[in-house]
């Protein structure tokens, strides 16, 4: 049985171990067996050649199917590495042909930026063949032109194109709110003159900001060869006295405006003062021998209408450097204002007498009431036909003490300045004028007495127009004013007709600023030396004078008509007043002192709230011997005695 439960053993099982022997006689018989020999090899037992057969078959087929297994894996692996050659051999092919793709596209991309490279070249050559023979045909272009007026009048042409733009203060405040003292501790380093080192007669000084003298103008200097180079403001070139000023607050700030040296006088003095450019349009000149006084303009809008003036500025100039051998200064400025710009040039010629000759170019930005041409301004506080108000020393004390004005006819005409009570201004009509200015010709220091202002020294003023003004009128601004601080009189021409706005209006004329008054009045007609003006000039039976209500007018005549006259000459005054007076004297005497003839007008006035206007002229009965003394007497005048 033992031999059965073994042959049922599944095939490939290990056979089991022989079973234990019964016990009792089987284990007995056991015991009773000698041992083989350790060196005798055990005999088998014997095997069933079935079951064998059948063991040994199955062994075969177990050894036939672990082959056919292992054949069947070696196969697998055989065709998954076939498969995986495969596989990279056909990512080999596919990247050499992206790659070859690749290098045919960039070689086909090179050959493409080749061939536009060239294309271009060809162009190109082309093109600058073509600009080449264009340029060889047409003639060489200029080269850039030297500044002149023509660049001034070109940027003031597109300045009135623009809306107009305020300047912008950038004064600290302590600068600001300096007073005339004080800014005039202010001052540029004589060291620090512009041209000291130029080898030129002349210098240029600068003006600090300060006081209502608050906004920058832009200097700029032209040199031989017309290069223009803004003058850099540096505040170290300034002395600020007493002033504490933080240098971090000025840096950059700019100039108020400039001033030009010559030794007017004396070459021991090179720095004495020549002209001064300072404050919206306004310029002062000098010449040998004088102190300032009066002041000129670019340009006078609505003076004393309703609406209020407008003061156009000064916005840029540019100055030419003189050379060794100047006798002259040339420079240019761009003027602004909410209404009008302009372009303007000045040649400074300083001698006995300083002249000035100005071209300008007005462009209107919107309409004016009233447009006034070379303006001149000046003060007037009392004088010879107007006592002060209170008791002074000073007989008289003003800049200019008359308006001259000489027509196209030949006449010349004066009219005495006044400081009125109200408002005044007078128009005289005229058609290309020859001449008009602000004089002063009480030339006396007696008629002043002032030591230290010296007002006899202070420079009449002529204008001489250039070419035909065309119609219009000489205009006289008188504005009452408590002292001689005050600019209250303004005279300039006003042209009838005003250009389109955008158009220009082209002007030029002469400045003669003088000593030398008979000099302007270039005619053998006499002038009046003097205006004086009195109450109570009517003598009685006593010999006392008293009033009788009339206006006393004293009008002293000089000059070559009135000498050398034949013994029996009668010289009479053609004396007319408008409807508000009346003349109840008009004789004319010999004074023996002046050599002239002496005019004594009464006059009476029908409503003394209103100005009474008088003319006369002195004549032999044929023709006029002197100028027309044109006179107004203010409406509510004070007495005089």
């Amino acid at each position: 049985m033992n031999c059965a439960a073994a042959a049922e053993t599944p095939a490939g099982s290990a056979p089991p171990a022989q079973a234990p022997a019964a016990a009792g006689g089987d284990n007995a018989a056991a015991k009773e067996a000698t041992p083989p020999a350790k060196d005798a090899p055990a005999k088998a037992p014997a095997k069933d050649p079935a079951a064998a057969k059948e063991a040994a078959a199955k062994e075969a087929a177990a050894k036939e199917a672990a082959a056919k297994s292992a054949a069947a894996k070696e196969a697998a692996a055989k065709d998954a590495a076939a498969k995986d050659a495969a596989a990279k051999e056909a990512a080999a092919k596919d990247a050499a042909a992206k790659d070859a793709a690749a290098k045919d596209a960039a070689a086909k991309d090179a050959a493409a930026k080749d061939a536009a490279a060239k294309d271009a070249a060809a162009k190109d050559a082309a093109a600058k063949d073509a600009a080449a023979k264009e340029a060889a045909a047409k003639p060489a272009a200029p080269p850039p032109q030297p500044f002149s007026f023509a660049e001034v009048v070109k940027q003031a042409r597109e300045l009135a194109g623009q809306g107009y733009r305020p300047p912008v203060s950038n004064l600290p405040d302590e600068l600001q709110e300096l007073k005339y003292a004080g800014y005039q501790n202010v001052r540029l380093r004589d060291d620090r003159l512009h041209w000291r080192d130029a080898g030129t007669p002349f210098r240029l000084g600068f003006y600090h900001q300060g006081m209502h003298f608050n906004t920058p103008v832009r200097i700029n200097e032209v040199d031989d060869k017309g290069n223009v180079q803004e003058v850099p403001f540096n505040s170290e070139e300034f002395d600020y006295g007493q002033l504490a000023v933080n240098p971090d607050l000025v840096k950059g700030l700019g100039f108020a405006g400039f001033k030009l040296l010559y030794p007017v006088n004396t070459p021991l003095k090179p720095n004495d003062e020549l002209a001064s450019f300072l404050g919206a349009s306004y310029f002062r000149v000098i010449g040998r021998g004088q102190a300032y006084g009066l002041s000129a303009r670019g340009l006078a809008i609505d003076t004393a209408l309703p609406s209020g003036e407008e003061f156009p500025a000064f916005r840029k100039f540019w100055i030419e450097r003189p050379t060794a051998s100047s006798d002259r200064v040339v420079l240019y400025a761009l003027l602004d204002s909410p209404r009008a710009t302009g372009a303007y040039r000045f040649i400074i010629r300083p001698q006995t007498d300083t002249i000035v000759d100005v071209k300008a170019s007005i462009f209107l930005r919107d309409k004016v009431g009233r447009l006034g041409l070379a303006p001149l301004t000046s003060m007037f506080l009392y004088g010879s036909n107007q006592p002060p108000a209170v008791p002074n020393y000073r007989p008289e004390m003003h800049d200019s003490d008359g308006l001259a004005i000489h027509n196209a006819n030949g006449e010349w005409l004066w009219r005495p300045l006044n400081n009125p009570r109200r408002l005044a201004v007078s128009a005289f009509s005229a058609e290309n004028p020859r001449g008009f200015g602000l004089l002063q010709r009480a030339r006396d220091f007696s008629r002043y007495e002032d030591l230290d202002d010296r007002y006899e020294k202070r420079p009449s003023l002529w204008i001489e127009p250039v070419g035909n003004w065309g119609k219009g009128s000489v205009q006289l601004v008188e504005i009452p004013t408590p002292d001689e601080t005050n600019d209250n009189i303004v005279a300039f021409w006003v042209p009838e007709k005003l250009p389109a706005i955008g158009t220009p209006l082209e002007i030029e004329y002469r400045m003669t600023w003088t000593l030398d008054d008979p000099r302007l009045h270039n005619t053998p007609l006499a002038w009046v030396e003097q205006t004086r003006r009195s109450r109570e000039e009517v003598k009685g039976p006593d010999l006392i004078r008293r009033g009788d209500g009339s206006h006393a007018l004293v009008v002293d005549f000089v000059g070559p008509a009135l000498q050398n006259l034949p013994a029996d000459t009668v010289i009479t005054a053609d004396a007319s007043t408008d409807g508000n007076g009346q003349i109840v004297e008009n004789t004319v005497r010999p004074n023996p002192v002046t050599g002239g003839r002496r005019l004594m007008l009464r006059v009476n006035i029908k409503d003394p709230a209103k100005p009474v206007e008088l003319r006369a002229n002195l004549t032999n009965g044929k023709v006029p011997l002197s100028e027309t003394w044109s006179y107004q007497l203010p409406a509510n005048a004070p007495d005089a005695k």
